[in-house]
């Protein structure tokens, strides 16, 4: 996995090396504070963390210890969708359009095939048809069901039905798009939560994961989505996708500190396989091995 987290982060590497191309054993803190904004760390969250090193010169595991505080919440309990008592599992997918939402619910549940899981796709963006076609012809290449409606149909009915028919035909994981036209907040507000009062009639607990997706590209600024979609439904995990196209990894910290959710996968790439398992103590890794050099290797 470590290979894949690399991966992820090789554009912030390499804009952590153009503000310290020497690595070190210690860090002046003054340079500290460049890396971390270059990295796109928030500046309120970079002074929290100088504020909080008191010594001139940080070390590694100094450093170390106060970037795995602001994701302490990463490691928040999580549902074990593969070890649940009952099924259907529900995953609900949000998040602006553009996102990857389309392409992230086919690595889920590809995901799922690979536990030798049963997976079925309600397609309750019914506001753009584009949305439609992308998802059934995901299911196709997966060769799993789908369960979708016109363009302008009720997403809520796609998602009823959707449960509904994953019930009869005994399957495992229902992954259902939604909508993410932020623009017309109020609207959609509304149509999310009715999703989610109606998820929970269709099959009582459910949705079992409100899942948010992140375009890690956008750095800082997907924060303040990520808060209106909270602010709307209740996110229960986070999503980022294309870290690996991205100089932006740092932002992390700040969307983790901010939200106080966990980060249940990294994006990075367009391959199944490019959806990994976050961990936070490889994340911190890949970034600090960027900044220092270890003491013997010094010598």
């Amino acid at each position: 996995m470590f290979g894949f987290i690399k991966k992820g982060l090789q554009k912030t590497v390499e804009a952590i090396k153009s503000v310290a191309p020497k690595k070190k054993v210690k860090i002046l803190k003054e340079d500290l504070e460049e890396i971390l904004l270059e990295a796109d760390v928030e500046y309120q969250l970079v002074e929290i963390i100088m504020r909080e090193l008191y010594q001139d010169e940080v070390t590694r595991e100094q450093l170390e210890s106060k970037l795995l505080t602001t994701l302490a919440y990463s490691d928040a309990p999580k549902i074990d969708p593969l070890n649940i008592p009952v099924y259907p599992h529900i995953d609900l997918i949000v998040g602006v359009n553009g996102a990857g939402k389309t392409t992230t619910i086919s690595k889920l549940a590809k995901h799922y095939q690979n536990d030798n899981h049963k997976v079925l796709l309600g397609a309750s963006d019914t506001f753009r048809a584009a949305a439609i076609e992308q998802l059934t012809l995901w299911a196709e290449r997966l060769n799993i069901p789908i369960v979708s409606s016109r363009q302008g149909h009720d997403p809520s009915a796609v998602a009823f039905d959707a449960i509904a028919s994953a019930k009869a035909k005994n399957i495992e994981h229902v992954i259902i798009d939604t909508a993410g036209r932020l623009h017309t907040q109020k609207n959609l507000s509304e149509e999310l939560k009715k999703i989610v009062r109606i998820c929970d009639k269709a099959h009582s607990g459910a949705p079992h994961r409100k899942i948010l997706i992140l375009d890690g590209t956008q750095g800082n600024s997907a924060i303040n989505q990520a808060k209106a979609f909270n602010d709307m439904i209740g996110i229960d995990g986070i999503i980022i996708t294309k870290l690996d196209g991205t100089a932006k990894g740092g932002s992390i910290f700040s969307i983790a500190h901010a939200l106080r959710l966990p980060i249940l996968y990294i994006g990075v790439g367009e391959q199944p396989e490019d959806l990994v398992p976050f961990d936070k103590y490889e994340f911190v890794d890949g970034l600090l091995d960027a900044i220092f050099i270890n003491e013997e290797d010094s010598k």
